[in-house]
């Protein structure tokens, strides 16, 4: 029987949870074994889930190796070795220092990532995502960024909202009849996608780019003319330079830079004006005062409607965690070849 553990998240903020009472219901089902943490912040609360083992937090690491460890987001960094099966973003691929830390406690400690990000479908489609609501969370940081700047101030904290519903109105409680310009670029995603349905809510006008509009290479002056660009774009060597360093001086209507994709360590990132993540507590980084350009970029941006966000995720996951019975095939398989390569490339 495939074991099954679902951990309790270690990260501040984060209220999300990758599966739901009714998935685990069907994970039982299906004849998994399936065991949970307690977490007091989890969106869920822990009593909604019926007949399953619940543990302390933390305590997945004394679970029997051949057991698979499920969590959300990365570890904390405690030089550990990992010697499980861990299901989770990993953010260890692209060159990001803490990720090369994971991938080195793998390494000592046999264990296994199959990271989120790369189960993919034989389309090359990721199976499940956050990316709609990070995007519709993200254009909402950033229009209260802006209306913040509009009454001389900078954004106040942010904090988890019940719904979208209350997230919309704290966001249009903030708001003149005025309305921002915006600019979304990755609008045909899932991320612009969110972008696109929050900015409607508010009757905000967007204007929208894909790839077809961003293949020139750049420069793109036009981003300039909108009030706030958000970008929506995963960033690789293919992807072009939307807002260089020389943003900060050039003549711009731009004040609000919201990097939804949120990934300024990527040596890829096509946005240079910032190096580090913003958080829930100071939700932009002032890059200029006259005129002024705030940078928001918070790396979690879904667990601000962690319900909905984790309802809607789970939903998406569970034909794959059904097939983790065969975890050497299929997307896992997939998966787990990345994770290998990664492995050996290590220095």
């Amino acid at each position: 029987m495939t074991s099954i553990w679902i951990r309790a998240e270690q990260r501040s903020n984060e209220q999300r949870v990758g599966v739901t009472p009714d998935v685990v219901d069907s994970l039982i089902s299906a004849g998994f074994n399936v065991i949970i943490e307690r977490d007091q912040t989890r969106a869920i609360p822990i009593q909604q889930f019926k007949n399953i083992k619940i543990v302390d937090a933390g305590t997945w690491q004394n679970a029997p190796n051949d057991t698979i460890i499920f969590g959300l987001k990365e570890l904390p960094n405690d030089n550990t070795p990992l010697k499980h099966r861990h299901i989770m973003f990993g953010h260890a691929y692209k060159g990001q220092p803490d990720g090369q830390k994971l991938l080195s406690r793998f390494a000592a400690g046999g264990g296994t990532l199959y990271d989120l990000e790369y189960l993919t479908d034989e389309k090359g489609k990721r199976v499940a995502a956050f990316g709609y609501w990070a995007g519709f969370v993200g254009a909402a940081v950033a229009i209260k960024s802006w209306s913040s700047i509009q009454l001389g101030k900078k954004c106040a904290s942010m904090h988890p909202f019940q719904n979208a519903r209350s997230l919309e109105k704290d966001i249009s409680s903030n708001l003149s009849t005025a309305r921002p310009s915006v600019i979304i670029v990755g609008a045909n995603g899932r991320v612009g996608s969110g972008a696109i349905d929050f900015c409607k809510k508010l009757n905000v006008t967007t204007t929208q780019w894909d790839i077809a509009e961003t293949a020139h290479g750049g420069p793109y002056p036009e981003i300039y003319e909108h009030d706030i660009f958000l970008n929506c774009v995963l960033a690789d060597k293919a992807t072009p330079v939307f807002i260089p360093k020389s943003t900060i001086n050039a003549k711009r209507k731009l004040t609000v830079i919201g990097d939804i994709a949120c990934d300024p360590t990527n040596f890829y990132s096509p946005i240079k004006v910032y190096n580090s993540e913003t958080t829930w507590e100071q939700p932009t980084l002032r890059i200029c005062d006259d005129p002024v350009l705030d940078v928001t970029a918070i790396d979690n941006l879904p667990s601000i409607l962690p319900r909905e966000s984790s309802e809607d995720f789970a939903s998406q996951l569970l034909p794959s965690l059904l097939s983790l019975g065969n975890i050497e095939a299929g997307v896992w398989k997939k998966a787990k070849l990345v994770f290998d390569q990664k492995i050996n490339e290590l220095v």
